[in-house]
């Protein structure tokens, strides 16, 4: 265990990169964008071998129940719930050291602080909650699918899959602690080694297991992921540092454990539309569950992509609103807003209009029949339709949790209380899952599974406009008529593309040849339509998206906000071999900090 002092640490770290290089959000949105891809490729491999293997009859469907559990911790532990606790206390922790650098006297590192006092406690409260999932397998089977074919081989898979809520939390809380320092390397391949586990155990084993080697696989890829991030974090991010500095502690970290329960509320809820689904689902005809699986696997691909972003900017916002910058994270969150917008909707009219090509090609093959694929092509267009408000969701709760972090610094040793504002999001979230409710019974008697579709997507819809507006209560005084102003042209641009876009896939004689060729040149015609239709209505993302191609997402070379001589030994790069630092938040931010300042000083 190594002591060091701030004179040390400056010369022991790599050499600080400049402050205003200006491409440290389109690198890291590369490296992040690229170990994605090819976890997401390899997810979707698993899914087409899920296919072959096992088609989709009531082996799959007894499967895709225990996935249940995975699919639930995913969010919560790794991408949502652990992410939005974990990231803004890493940034208060990083705030708190730089404010320890104007200070005199010794005191221990806070982020070092943070991770005695927080990881522990969360390791043994995963590991009992992996525990009692296994054992309550029987009992979760029965409330998540009542009218399921195989119950008994669904409880089997189920303690399987229930192995991944210890390492999915460590995963959550390691890749948080990695991304706040700007390491985004290793948090971006996780998921690479999740599928690789998957994949192994299933070619494998399928033979002999059946569906349990998919469950099992499961369990194996979990456990990787967390030996991929372990080392960088005990390296980076948990090192012993002792600061010299000459001023009153900052204080040790405060947690509030009533702050946690809005944000796990707010997981499990949105996770809840799935719960919907599975459960009327279960008394449909078998398959059922198979192609709404299939179907929001493929689309929600689509979203993905989309906020992307939002995970490089997350610590960025996070640390702009830990220093009381509220115009930095508005002129960031209205800008990833608009991007998200962009990508989401060009990839939707691609699946919207292509959706029976693309299902054709992707899983048309051994035990997936071309009933199948209609069935699920269908599923896919409606689903479709809420991917944009999926993607809204999953960009707008980021800065809103991180404006009142679950973890602070204190002098006084008192943790914030709650207020109204901290249940808003789940507020939205439940009056979004009602409406899906609604829908799906509403619907489902008369038009099927189609039903459950249109149930997810209208009632992500109502969640995602009433977030827009809590956001604004929650101190971040986004400009509503700006963002609602650039989503309607979004919306515009994508329903005049999806016309050529559908003409082009359904070329009379073209499917002769194979779903592959009308593919391909549905998907060319739609992007390009949506491009030039996007850009003609000077909709919002599209000018960022085209400048993240050419690698050049800041318009102009950001200002320096300011210096901190300690924080550039520790926030050196994305590293682990990334994308460059590229500037660190000033870097990043530095433009847009710079004219929210001049926006202020003006009024």
């Amino acid at each position: 265990m190594t002591v060091t002092t701030t004179e040390d640490a400056t010369e022991e770290a790599p050499a600080a990169p400049a402050r205003h290089g200006r491409g440290f959000v389109a690198k890291a949105f590369g490296v992040t964008a690229l170990f994605s891809a090819v976890g997401s490729v390899l997810g979707l491999l698993r899914d087409l071998l899920l296919a072959r293997f096992y088609g989709a009859g009531s082996a799959t469907d007894a499967f895709l129940v225990s996935w249940t559990v995975p699919e639930t911790a995913a969010p919560l532990l790794i991408e949502d719930g652990m992410a939005f606790l974990t990231v803004p206390a890493f940034s208060a922790a990083l705030a708190a050291r730089g404010q320890l650098e104007e200070s005199g006297e010794e005191a221990p590192d806070p982020v070092r602080a943070l991770v005695a006092a927080t990881l522990p406690p969360l390791a043994l409260a995963l590991a009992v909650m992996s525990a009692v999932v296994a054992v309550g397998a029987p009992v979760l089977v029965t409330v998540l699918a009542p009218g399921l074919a195989d119950p008994q081989l669904a409880i089997v898979c189920t303690r399987l899959t229930a192995v991944t809520v210890l390492p999915f939390g460590l995963v959550g809380y390691l890749g948080a602690g990695l991304r706040s320092h700007h390491r985004f390397t290793l948090p971006g391949a996780v998921y690479i080694a999740y599928n690789a586990g998957i994949l192994t155990v299933m070619l494998l084993l399928h033979g002999t297991l059946g569906v349990r080697a998919a469950a099992g696989g499961v369990a194996l890829g979990s456990v990787l992921m967390v030996a991929v991030l372990l080392p960088s974090f005990a390296r980076h991010v948990s090192r012993l540092t002792v600061w010299r500095v000459r001023g009153a502690s900052v204080g040790e970290p405060v947690l509030n454990p009533m702050a946690l329960l809005p944000v796990v509320l707010f997981t499990l809820t949105r996770q809840a539309q799935i719960f919907v689904e599975r459960f009327i689902g279960s008394s449909l005809p078998p398959g059922t569950i198979s192609h709404l699986n299939y179907a929001e696997k493929v689309a929600q691909n689509v979203m993905i992509i989309g906020i992307l972003v939002c995970t490089v900017t997350f610590p960025l916002i996070a640390r702009a609103l830990a220093e009381g910058d509220t115009q930095g994270a508005r002129l960031r969150a209205e800008k990833d807003l608009g991007v998200v917008g962009a990508v989401v909707l060009a990839g939707t009219v691609v699946v919207f209009a292509c959706a029976p090509q693309l299902v054709a090609v992707l899983f048309e093959r051994g035990a997936f029949t071309a009933a199948d694929t209609a069935a699920t092509a269908v599923l896919m267009r409606v689903y479709s339709l809420g991917l944009l408000a999926q993607g809204l969701v999953g960009a707008l709760i980021r800065p809103y949790l991180a404006a009142r972090p679950a973890v602070g610094f204190g002098r006084d040793g008192r943790a914030r209380p709650l207020d109204r504002t901290d249940w808003y999001p789940i507020w939205s979230m439940g009056a979004g899952l009602l409406v899906t409710v609604a829908v799906a019974a509403g619907l489902t008697p008369f038009v099927g599974a189609a039903g459950l579709a249109a149930g997810n997507a209208v009632g992500i819809s109502v969640t995602a406009v009433l977030l827009l507006m809590a956001l604004r209560a929650r101190g971040i005084p986004i400009r509503l008529h700006t963002v609602l102003g650039g989503q309607a042209r979004l919306l515009l641009a994508a329903a005049g593309a999806a016309v050529p876009t559908w003409l082009a896939a359904n070329i009379p004689g073209l499917d002769a040849l194979g779903p592959v060729l009308p593919l391909l040149l549905g998907t060319v015609v739609g992007l390009l339509s949506f491009a030039a239709l996007a850009g003609a209505l000077r909709a919002p993302g599209a000018d960022a998206a085209l400048a993240a191609v050419r690698g050049r997402v800041a318009g102009r070379r950001p200002a320096v906000v300011r210096q901190r001589s300690g924080q550039a030994a520790e926030e050196g790069g994305t590293g682990d071999g990334g994308a460059g630092a590229g500037g660190g938040v000033e870097g990043a931010h530095g433009a847009e900090f710079q004219q929210a300042r001049g926006e202020t000083d003006g009024r």
